[in-house]
């Protein structure tokens, strides 16, 4: 079945965490209406009864990035004006 996958990229040097938006992953079962291998001639109420009419649970995951996250490199990298 088809399932939407959820990204939280840890940066460990700075302990901040961006969420990537929602990627839906589809499946190749004809069984499952949000796959593109769903027929396009199964109809309810037939479609109903024979094909899954929800995704699965979402696929998380949170890679952890040995770095600082984007927001604070943009900060490092600002010139500060001298003292």
């Amino acid at each position: 079945m088809c399932r939407l996958r959820q990204v939280l990229n840890v940066y460990t040097k700075c302990g901040h965490g961006i969420s990537l938006p929602d990627e839906l992953i589809r499946c190749e079962s004809r069984h499952c209406r949000f796959s593109l291998f769903h027929p396009t001639s199964c109809k309810p109420p037939q479609c109903r009864r024979t094909c899954a009419q929800f995704k699965k649970f979402p696929e998380q995951y949170s890679p952890h990035i040995n770095s600082y996250c984007p927001a604070c490199l943009d900060s490092s990298t600002r010139v500060r004006p001298p003292l």
